[in-house]
């Protein structure tokens, strides 16, 4: 079992910055695929990155490639994801999930078995 917490959301301006942070429960973390994804009203939740057990492997939706890093800390049981150059279409509710690491860098929401209840991102334009 493995619990996902997530902080870091807000409300920024077109164009600035936030780091999101997904802190992870459980002693088996670094055996897991872990990925972002958000979710805007209305829309469905759909993949923004995804990282390996390693950390050697990213994988990014073309939307967000260049602009967003995810990066883990195995030590830390701690997923990030560095959100530059924000867009108002960026404003969504993020949410972290783990996967087995048998699935490679998945994009799909099935692929994943635990997900964290989500941190708002709000930006103006």
């Amino acid at each position: 079992q493995v619990q996902l917490v997530e902080s870091g959301g807000g409300l920024v301006q077109a164009g600035g910055s936030l780091r999101l942070s997904c802190a992870a429960s459980g002693r088996t973390f670094s055996s897991y695929t872990m990925g972002w994804f958000r979710q805007a009203p209305g829309k469905e939740r759909e993949f923004v990155a995804a990282i390996s057990w390693s950390g050697e492997n990213t994988n990014y939706a073309d939307s967000v490639k260049g602009r967003f890093t995810i990066s883990r800390d195995n030590t830390k049981n701690t997923v990030y994801l560095q959100m530059n150059s924000l867009k108002p279409e960026d404003t969504a509710a993020y949410y972290c999930a783990a996967g087995p690491s048998r699935y490679y860098l998945p994009r799909e929401t099935s692929k994943y078995v635990y997900w964290g209840q989500g941190t708002q991102v709000t930006v103006s334009s």
